[in-house]
């Protein structure tokens, strides 16, 4: 909480005349979700400026950008609240819900957060695919979901919930991941892709002489 605070009274000399959230950062989407996203934790400069999870960096281009590329936003770019993105099936939200130093939550951060991505997670009762971007938030994805032991992290990695819902992980879409290489564009349209193929997949058949 005093990280939090103190970056948003200091600022970044880029945004000195704007004013910080510089508090929790709730989750963000379509109530309807389909799919939820489960992230780090708010950027510095990102979403504990703007107020909006994943919004105002470069990792928020890269994963809207995604989103996009899959039908689930009508944009590639996540500025600012009311740049007119919109989401449809899927809701965003994040493990640890104040900003850390060094953008590295502690374990007790994640678990003091955990009730209120649980009490998300629980209102979102159409939900059947959870992606965990970076074995962090998947963890604590596993840990929301009462998996036991905890399935292993990996690009792609798929583990089937047994209650009709998947957990999905995908690299976190960091500078560190992005600038190296490690995490693509092609690698991150993937993991939408394969959502978007359970969701249909879960969906019940229409039918007869409906549309």
């Amino acid at each position: 909480m005093e990280w939090r605070e103190r970056v948003a009274r200091e600022k970044r000399a880029a945004f000195a005349g704007e004013t910080y959230w510089g508090r929790p950062v709730p989750g963000f989407g379509d109530p309807a979700a389909l799919v939820y996203v489960l992230g780090l934790a708010p950027a510095a400069h990102g979403a504990n400026r703007t107020g909006r999870v994943f919004t105002g960096d470069r990792s928020a281009d890269f994963l809207w950008g995604s989103l996009w590329r899959t039908g689930f936003a009508n944009q590639t770019t996540s500025r600012h609240p009311g740049d007119g993105l919109r989401v449809e099936g899927l809701w965003v939200g994040a493990a640890v819900r104040c900003a850390p130093p060094a953008n590295k939550p502690t374990r007790a951060e994640r678990d003091a957060c955990a009730p209120y991505a649980a009490e998300e997670l629980a209102l979102l009762d159409r939900v059947t695919v959870i992606v965990g971007l970076g074995k962090f938030a998947w963890d604590a994805a596993a840990r929301l979901l009462g998996v036991r032991p905890l399935p292993r992290f990996g690009h792609g990695a798929e583990h089937a919930l047994g209650d009709g819902r998947t957990l999905l992980g995908c690299f976190h879409p960091s500078q560190q991941n992005t600038f190296t290489g490690r995490l693509t564009e092609a690698m991150t349209d993937a993991v939408f892709s394969r959502a978007r193929e359970l969701v249909d997949a879960a969906a019940p058949p229409a039918r007869a002489g409906t549309r």
